[in-house]
């Protein structure tokens, strides 16, 4: 069976690996390079139990089990490792007791739980991780292709391929997981709403100081507004802060995609405050990325209605790097056997929002230009 995936972040790789280990024949289209946006610049924190209660508990707690089976049957070299997780509060004066939580943070910051331990939180490198996917994938057959997607191959209602690059590209089935960007293919299918959340990250260069603990916090700055920085020490010696959101349009081609005046500056203050280690830390980078998110909060996962052979994997917000193992595998389930078998996809089924929405459509043609 040939399958054609669109984009080359999480989700699109991970797919491609399981899709390749069970023998398909797989390419992934990618516009730019492999992890260029936010399969790149994320956290990569894990949780077991963060989604307990809701309808992607299920999901999160497969992708959490296969995160680790991954690690090890792979070898994998993207940092994966178990982490000790705290909650807690950024004051104005230092009021932190002594001995409670991290001790590599200010002293005006106040612990005020744990929320995970080794059992429950960990984390990946992203982008490692991203490349690492479509590293085995491409081990077992599958293949990368740089280029532009200029849209669908049709008979009938069936979509048949892709054309890419001026080239008819033939498939069994097409897969759209180009995150936030999916909504371009609403020129193509039925699709339902994408949007994107603009996120800004800082990675530092801190070398053995950290240990394997991570940060979630509350800090209200001098203007009055409240923000939630997360801190993520990592295996390769750097450690991501992220916390400021804004809601803007993506730009067409993700290579674009830059920070809003004032926040980079605005977290490595925050970030000061924060740590004596990060504020004399070396800076490596400063990033943006935009998540895809959707009307309700779930990802879209399945066949796209009324279309036989196009599929979707995309919207899965702040748990895309999480989702995306047991994502793939039930994926990979429905296309080539026609049901997942571990995870109930009904709660994602594409069909669940409305495939014509006037917002999305306005999107979709500010997005072209």
């Amino acid at each position: 069976m040939r399958i054609l995936i669109l984009g080359g972040g999480v989700i699109g790789t991970s797919l491609a690996y399981h899709l390749a280990a069970r023998g398909a024949d797989v390419t992934v289209l990618e516009r730019n390079a492999i992890a260029c946006a936010a399969s790149g610049k994320s956290g990569g924190f894990l949780a077991l139990d963060w989604c307990d209660g809701t309808a992607l508990m299920s999901l999160a707690r497969r992708s959490f089990a296969l995160h680790a089976e991954l690690a090890a049957a792979l070898g994998g070299d993207w940092g994966y490792r178990r982490m000790t997780t705290y909650a807690g509060t950024v004051g104005r004066s230092p009021i932190r007791m002594r001995g409670a939580g991290p001790g590599w943070i200010s002293s005006n910051v106040v612990i005020n739980g744990q929320l995970g331990s080794t059992s429950t939180t960990a984390q990946v490198h992203p982008a490692a991780f991203t490349s690492g996917m479509m590293r085995a994938a491409e081990e077992r057959g599958a293949k990368v292709l740089l280029g532009q997607a200029e849209g669908l191959l049709r008979r009938d209602a069936d979509v048949i391929g892709v054309q890419f690059e001026g080239e008819a590209l033939e498939a069994d089935a097409v897969v759209i997981a180009m995150g936030p960007w999916s909504i371009l293919a609403a020129r193509w299918v039925p699709l339902p709403p994408v949007f994107a959340l603009k996120g800004h990250s800082l990675v530092f260069e801190t070398g053995a100081t950290l240990p394997s603990e991570a940060l979630f916090l509350e800090y209200a700055d001098s203007a009055g507004s409240t923000v939630s920085p997360e801190v993520f020490p990592r295996a390769d010696g750097t450690t991501y802060v992220c916390g400021i959101s804004s809601k803007s349009l993506p730009p067409v081609d993700p290579a674009f995609v830059a920070p809003d005046e004032g926040a980079i500056d605005r977290l490595k203050a925050i970030c000061d405050r924060m740590s004596p280690v990060l504020a004399r830390a070396p800076v490596l980078t400063s990033q943006a990325c935009y998540r895809p998110v959707t009307a309700d909060g779930l990802p879209l996962i399945g066949r796209l209605p009324g279309t036989r052979g196009a599929y979707v994997a995309t919207g899965h917000g702040v748990w895309g790097i999480l989702n995306a193992p047991a994502t793939a595998e039930a994926m990979a389930e429905l296309i080539l056997d026609g049901e997942p078998r571990r995870i109930d996809l009904s709660p994602f089924d594409p069909a669940r929002l409305a495939a014509l929405d006037p917002e999305r459509v306005t999107v979709t043609r500010r997005l072209r230009g």
